[in-house]
């Protein structure tokens, strides 16, 4: 009799508890819940060409699932798509600073400027192929400063050691064709030339100023009849891939290029950063953003391992003998 009192009692002041806080306002956690579901939060992604064909953001889709983020569950995603036409880029960049996203992405040296100049308080991750420093994007690598930061591709030496690669893996090339867009930010050039004139290599620069400026730039490297051809990878060559291998392939041209992308389509060597997991180091800025961290606090990241892939398919269509001591050094061969 006694116990039933006792939690008669207790009920009780259970019930004018509850009626109390009630009356405060505050939020159980269903409520909360259902609140948050409706304020998930939102990346601004801007996109040179369109999110379908676009392997860098497909890349950067699939590293924030990985992390956790689920589109339409737990993230919002909103796309703005130049389809190619960089006319665009500003008044795009411009509608999603308008979003007020809580983070904005950028792929490419080529996008990352319009964002950063549409906003100055929206946290920007970007992953680019260019010098950051070089475009204003970042006062130094280590303290990027504002309200940008991400990963770079770039990697001054790597030019240097391509040229080496290129003349070990094909001896009798004396005549490279340097095939780079000059509104890239990037050194290679010079360090190229540097790195060739040691190896009695010429380099023949051939600048090409976006795809409809393709095929006459090739035609030039063909009339110099260039032995060997060099791409620096930017969003205008990465977009003609197809078109530039088949030059070579067509030309008998041994290509190298920086990215793994350019041997498995038939370029004959590759050096350079693994592009998917630079890709997946951006999205991991992109959920410590959005968990509180600050842009300025995040150091650009750049490169760390290479990796070397081999097309020997290739070499024997050239009628190319690579050394057996050079294959071993391949991360990656195909044949």
């Amino acid at each position: 009799m006694v116990v039933d009192q006792h939690r008669s009692s207790i009920m009780m002041r259970r019930r004018d508890v509850l009626a109390a806080v009630a009356g405060t306002g505050v939020i159980w956690p269903s409520s909360l819940a259902a609140q948050q579901m409706t304020q998930r939060p939102r990346v601004g992604v801007l996109v040179y060409g369109t999110p379908d064909r676009d392997p860098s953001i497909q890349a950067f889709l699939r590293s924030m699932r990985e992390l956790g983020y689920i589109d339409g569950e737990n993230i919002t995603y909103e796309f703005r798509s130049a389809e190619g036409k960089p006319e665009r880029l500003p008044g795009l960049a411009a509608d999603l600073v308008q979003l007020k996203p809580d983070v904005l992405f950028a792929s490419g040296g080529d996008v990352t400027p319009w964002i950063a100049k549409a906003t100055q308080t929206i946290p920007i991750i970007y992953s680019s192929s260019a010098d950051p420093v070089a475009m204003s994007l970042a006062v130094s690598l280590a303290k990027p400063g504002g309200n940008a930061t991400g990963v770079t591709l770039l990697s001054d030496e790597l030019a240097a050691k391509r040229i080496q690669l290129f003349k070990a893996a094909v001896p009798r090339i004396s005549r490279v064709g340097f095939l780079r867009d000059p509104t890239h930010a990037d050194n290679e050039e010079p360090i190229a030339q540097r790195s060739a004139v040691a190896l009695g290599v010429e380099i023949h620069p051939v600048p090409v100023r976006g795809s409809a400026d393709l095929d006459r730039a090739l035609t030039a490297a063909a009339e110099a009849r260039i032995d060997g051809l060099y791409v620096v990878s930017s969003r205008h060559t990465a977009l003609n891939i197809r078109r530039i291998v088949d030059f070579a392939t067509k030309n008998r041209l041994p290509l190298v290029g920086g990215w793994g992308e350019w041997v498995q389509l038939g370029g004959l060597l590759s050096y350079g950063p693994n592009t998917a997991d630079m890709i997946r180091q951006s999205a991991t800025y992109v959920a410590r953003v959005l968990k509180g961290e600050k842009t300025s606090d995040l150091p650009v990241q750049q490169p760390t391992r290479f990796e070397l892939h081999i097309n020997l398919k290739t070499a024997k269509a050239f009628d190319l003998t690579i050394p057996e001591a050079f294959i071993l050094l391949a991360d990656r061969i195909i044949e």
